[in-house]
């Protein structure tokens, strides 16, 4: 394959991706970000003295290699390898076959950091409005309680619209990764959230255009989930200890307090909007880690003193 056949073959990939298998704006992003950053790595190699001579494999080998100078991550090597793999089925699929020689690096799997349910309810419960230096607390405040009540991802929070939400039954429809349907809950103090923001803000922000979206910025126009994250920055500012605040942590957070509280694991799965049960396991690692953390502190033992026993030992 030559250079100008894989970016014909690309443009068709990405249409495949959004048409056929209806993936999300976000996936596409990445795919094309990734497969960018292979066309202009081989028009690199096309400025060398032999470069007309190299096939389209050895591109790949030649590209991976330099990731790992740079000293890329493992899941940064491994997403993009992800992304070539996929393209490489959907020439085969075309009769085209494109051998991807390389093997993807081995990811350690890190539990999901949390924040504590304490660190949570001092957010949402002792800071009121008025504390928040925001021109819109209503709007950043109901954004909060949102995720943290539904466990929705920050992509699927910014996209929900007005005719999604149902106030009587307290769910939300969420097109979730894939264009995947599902339902989340709110509880009533979420729903009283979204009603003082609905009253106070939204309707001024609504004015300068006619837009369907809850949360909607200073324009007017659909909130980006780079707002979102300048928002949780501002809630960080709050917390006691200094540590990283984002909407995927409450995601996390979201998931493993309703695991603790005794919810079924493929009940949180529907919630998470996972595809697996396997990746809703890991939340089950993080509550077992918690609760050896909190045995080992309240355990009566633990705390007791023992004759014959050292506890330095």
């Amino acid at each position: 394959m030559k250079l100008k056949q894989l970016e014909t073959k690309l443009k068709e990939w990405f249409t495949f991706l959004e048409v056929e298998r209806n993936l999300s704006e976000y996936t596409v992003r990445a795919y094309k970000g990734d497969s960018t950053q292979l066309v202009n790595f081989w028009k690199k190699i096309l400025e060398e003295k032999d470069g007309k001579n190299i096939v389209f494999g050895r591109v790949v080998e030649r590209y991976v290699l330099s990731l790992f100078y740079k000293k890329s991550s493992k899941r940064t090597l491994a997403r993009k390898l992800s992304c070539l793999r996929s393209f490489s089925n959907f020439l085969r699929g075309q009769g085209i076959n494109l051998k991807i020689n390389v093997k993807s690096p081995r990811l350690d799997r890190k539990l999901p950091v949390i924040l504590s349910v304490d660190e949570i309810s001092y957010l949402l419960d002792r800071l009121k409005p008025k504390d928040l230096p925001s021109k819109y607390p209503y709007r950043d405040r109901a954004l909060f309680e949102l995720l943290y009540a539904t466990g929705a991802r920050c992509s699927e929070i910014v996209n929900i619209k007005l005719q999604d939400i149902n106030f009587n039954d307290k769910n939300i429809r969420i097109l979730g990764k894939g264009r995947r349907e599902r339902f989340v809950l709110f509880g009533n103090k979420s729903s009283r959230a979204l009603q003082l923001y609905l009253e106070r803000e939204r309707p001024y922000l609504a004015k300068f255009q006619d837009m369907e979206y809850l949360f909607l910025n200073c324009n007017g126009t659909k909130l980006t989930t780079r707002s979102v994250q300048r928002i949780f920055e501002m809630f960080r500012k709050f917390l006691k200890i200094d540590r990283k605040l984002t909407p995927h942590k409450l995601r996390h957070s979201f998931a493993t307090h309703l695991l603790n509280q005794g919810v079924d694991l493929r009940v949180i799965k529907e919630l998470l909007g996972h595809k697996t049960l396997a990746t809703t396991e890991i939340y089950t690692h993080v509550s077992s880690t918690e609760l050896a953390k909190m045995c080992d502190e309240k355990h009566p033992f633990n705390k007791a003193n023992i004759p014959g026993i050292d506890k330095k030992s």
